[in-house]
């Protein structure tokens, strides 16, 4: 074995530090912790972990203690979205909405990955037009071109390489895990406890793959295809499987009140106006001032679309912009991220993705699948399979995706609702392959993106509350209606 494959298999399999030789941490009052409850820590993990008594970076993690005493069963971690999402107040948010038989068995945990809020930042300090949405999804020029695409992709892998430090080379699933066996640690608790959602699924089947042996009872929400090969590619390309899956719920929704939007009197005719309307916008934009852009255009309706379909709640906001810019506005206000934060999401995310997997750089054959992927999922307009700048990364990925396998103990529970526009169920059914009999899956008959405690399903609702506080499984797959 050469001296860089044996390397690569020594990070691979080293152990990590047993909870006995980390300090315990101190605990403080959270600053803008919703629950008051909430206290906060930071921890000092190595930047790499193949250098693990070299330099460090710091993690913040938070908790609230409400297992009661007798029944306590360890810590509930939760492992945020993204990749770049921060997940310091998830404790808070959450409290008030488990049930009091998961609060009274677990104390609930939070934290913010590298490179994410009040941990060790990153940023590839990219200009104001460069972080807009619908820049950080690749989605193609007007007429299909990816020119544009391409010229961005390559000045935000310089940027990154040039802004972003030593840090972004060191932020990959991989070692997301590795911090989370260091919260382990520092809890002094033997075993792990945890519900991931979205990209947090597969860190967390990461983890479970990783350190099979210190997980106790794992929650995956929203499914990520863990596909090895691919990885972050697979997700990108999903949505386009996952808007279409999702369409008709809003297409459906908003013929029943054709009468207030103007959108079609059924669905059909509503996915006519949608498919219409970013046509137009694409050709004639609108103003849309306080926007990144500033401008209304088919690219810009698509994300907003793609980005509404998370959540029921969001439709009659999104048919309102729809009703405006039908009538050529004037349009509601935009609700537009801070800079601060896409700076954050572009850093993470980006170096997660490009750090997990190597990508493709063929401008050409980039240019073929976003064609063929415009006319097979027009709602997407071929952003799922465009070109980004994992193409022109300036590193190679260190180390091998991992290979989610059925060795380790049953105890996963994915849960999934059937029609999620950014993981939808097909790609689901993949993580639930992988880990053949370690898991079982509860599909939900229902749409949007975040299944547990989201949609009022009272069948996923109460199989994942029970597998948490009994750990019964159910004997099968199930579907609740």
């Amino acid at each position: 074995m050469n001296p860089i494959a044996a390397a690569l298999v020594a990070l691979a399999v080293a152990p990590t530090v047993p909870a006995a030789q980390i300090a315990s941490p101190t605990w403080d009052a959270c600053p803008a912790a919703v629950d008051q409850r909430q206290e906060c820590t930071t921890l000092q993990v190595p930047l790499d972990y193949s250098a693990p008594a070299g330099e460090t970076i710091s993690l913040a993690v938070s908790r609230i203690r409400t297992a009661k005493p007798g029944l306590r069963r360890g810590v509930l971690v939760i492992i945020p979205g993204g990749p770049g999402s921060p997940g310091l107040n998830r404790p808070s948010t959450l409290a008030g909405r488990l049930p009091q038989d998961v609060l009274d068995r677990y104390d609930l945990v939070g934290f913010d990955p590298r490179g994410v809020g009040q941990s060790t930042p990153v940023s590839c300090g990219l200009d104001h037009d460069d972080l807009a949405p619908t820049r950080l999804k690749p989605w193609p020029s007007a007429d299909g071109d990816i020119t544009e695409n391409v010229n961005w992709s390559r000045r935000i892998a310089e940027a990154c390489a040039r802004n972003a430090g030593p840090l972004l080379r060191h932020i990959s699933t991989r070692d997301e895990a590795r911090d989370l066996d260091r919260i382990r640690a520092a809890l002094g608790e033997q075993r792990l406890s945890y519900w991931g959602v979205s990209y947090g699924t597969y860190a967390g089947a990461v983890y479970a793959t990783m350190f099979p042996d210190r997980t106790d009872r794992v929650v995956l929400d929203s499914n990520d295809d863990p596909d090895p090969h691919r990885v972050a590619r697979t997700w990108l390309s999903n949505y386009a499987v996952g808007v279409e899956d999702r369409f008709p719920d809003f297409a459906a929704w908003a013929a029943a009140r054709d009468g207030e939007y103007g959108l079609g009197a059924d669905p059909a005719a509503v996915r006519s106006t949608v498919i219409g309307l970013a046509a137009r916008l694409d050709r004639d934009p609108l103003p849309w001032q306080g926007g990144n852009p500033s401008e209304l255009n088919g690219n810009v309706l698509r994300e907003t679309m793609l980005n509404a379909f998370y959540s029921d709640a969001n439709f009659p906001a999104l048919a309102g912009l729809m009703k405006a810019a039908l009538a050529s506005g004037p349009l509601p206000a935009p609700n537009t991220p801070p800079d601060a934060v896409m700076q954050t999401i572009a850093a993470t995310a980006g170096a997660t993705m490009c750090n997990d997997v190597e990508w493709p750089d063929s401008v050409g054959t980039h240019q073929r699948l976003v064609t063929r992927n415009r006319a097979a999922y027009p709602l997407t307009a071929g952003m799922p399979v465009n070109m980004g700048p994992c193409a022109f990364w300036p590193y190679r990925p260190a180390e091998r995706p991992v290979r989610v396998t059925s060795r380790g103990p049953s105890n996963v529970l994915l849960v999934q609702n059937l029609r999620d526009p950014s993981t939808p169920h097909s790609g689901a059914l993949r993580m639930r392959e992988a880990f053949g009999q370690r898991a079982r899956m509860v599909s939900v008959d229902s749409g949007g993106h975040g299944s547990y405690l989201a949609n009022g399903n009272a069948c996923g609702d109460r199989t994942v509350t029970e597998f948490l506080v009994s750990g019964r499984r159910p004997a099968r797959d199930v579907l609740c209606d």
